[in-house]
């Protein structure tokens, strides 16, 4: 009989200090093929700190954590993992179509020029082709970043708070993508505040510091 696959994500004990201060933790994360996981809590709770761990971008204090049955590391995450974090992560001078294309090349992605535009007009920035970011509004500028999302080919998502500064369109618009996502096969582990968060599928809730469900 054929073992069961391994989670996309599992972390036991996972846990974080800044000096003396426990952010998080020990907390245990699992992410399966085709799971949306909402991580919900106050301010404070440390949801975007776990993010940050899980992406790499901060080192645990205490517990462990694999990625597709491998220890994470930088170069697995970044292979495996897109990060979707507060702030756009895209250059502000250039256009949307520049930094879609620098994205896909970063990533080892398809750049032809057909699948970048179609990336635009999926989150409806057809048309601002060559409109600088940077004069773009806060919610053109998440479009854009969940562009950048759509076009990682990493089969885990890690995504903080991606329903601030959206209207009701956007929001569904993430919704519909990360139904989309794990629908293929992906998995998606999302920060929130709101109880709108209701991607399809089979979604799951993580409570930081006993935050209401």
């Amino acid at each position: 009989m054929d073992s069961a696959p391994s989670p996309l994500l599992l972390a036991r004990g996972l846990t974080y200090h800044r000096n003396q201060d426990r952010i998080f933790g020990p907390l245990d994360v699992e992410v399966a093929a085709g799971d949306a996981v909402l991580v919900r809590g106050g301010n404070g709770a440390g949801k975007t700190t776990l993010l940050r761990v899980l992406a790499g971008l901060l080192e645990a204090t205490g517990g462990q954590a694999t990625l597709l049955g491998r220890a994470v590391d930088t170069d697995h995450l970044a292979r495996e993992v897109a990060y979707l974090g507060h702030r756009p992560g895209h250059k502000a001078d250039l256009s949307a179509l520049s930094n879609l294309r620098h994205a896909a090349a970063l990533h080892g992605a398809d750049g032809a020029l057909a699948r970048l535009e179609d990336a635009l007009e999926a989150v409806g920035l057809a048309g601002y082709e060559d409109t600088p970011a940077g004069r773009m509004s806060a919610g053109q500028n998440k479009r854009l970043a969940l562009a950048r999302l759509s076009l990682h080919p990493g089969r885990l998502w890690l995504m903080d708070e991606p329903y601030a500064n959206l209207d009701l369109e956007g929001i569904a618009l993430v919704d519909r993508m990360v139904g989309e996502h794990t629908a293929r096969g992906g998995g998606a582990l999302i920060t929130t505040h709101g109880a709108y968060a209701a991607p399809p599928g089979r979604v799951r809730t993580l409570a930081l510091d006993g935050a209401a469900p």
